[in-house]
């Protein structure tokens, strides 16, 4: 049963952060034609197009990928608890556990992104579609705190502060939660 319970862990959190990459990508106004906005693109589309049909977008929120990160994480739940321990969960119970799964991937991919920017900016030297789509991704959490930190000496500290304040928060989370982010 370990093997099921981490394929099917692993299949649904990999495509759950698909799905949660080309949310943020559409709010962050990536760059469309960056490669890995295509592969994003590519992807999701096959689920992604059929929900526009019945949910539009609004502003810039596309509400057909929002519905599909939830569809994704109710999906994965479900068969997590009732295909292998025999359990349905109640259905506010379900929806906690899916808005606490999405932010939890959500926090979990920032995390990784904010890191390889800082990796990779350390040896990318010019133009770079990778670089370029992570600082777009990461500008909106990274600007707040460089105007209440600028540089100190040519020394960035706004990924350190944000990686902190983005653990902190998961570590919050579980702690409100119960359950370990």
């Amino acid at each position: 049963m370990n093997a099921i319970h981490f394929l099917i862990d692993v299949v649904f959190d990999l495509f759950l952060i698909v799905v949660i990459l080309r949310l943020w990508m559409q709010a962050a106004r990536v760059d469309y034609y960056n490669p890995m906005s295509q592969f994003v693109v590519k992807v999701t589309n096959p689920l992604v197009v059929p929900l526009r049909t019945i949910l539009p977008s609004k502003g810039k929120w596309d509400l057909a990928c929002l519905a599909l990160t939830f569809l994704v994480a109710i999906a994965k739940i479900l068969l997590l608890t009732k295909g292998l321990l025999g359990l349905v969960p109640p259905v506010s119970d379900l929806l906690l556990m899916s808005v606490a799964l999405v932010i939890s991937q959500f926090l979990s991919v920032l995390f990784w992104l904010v890191l390889i920017m800082a990796l990779m900016s350390w040896f990318t030297q010019g133009y770079h579609p990778i670089m370029a789509m992570l600082q777009q991704l990461t500008q909106p959490f990274l600007a707040p705190i460089r105007r209440i930190i600028p540089p100190i000496g040519g020394l960035d500290l706004s990924v350190l502060v944000l990686v902190i304040a983005i653990q902190f928060v998961r570590i919050l989370l579980g702690n409100l939660l119960g359950i370990g982010i």
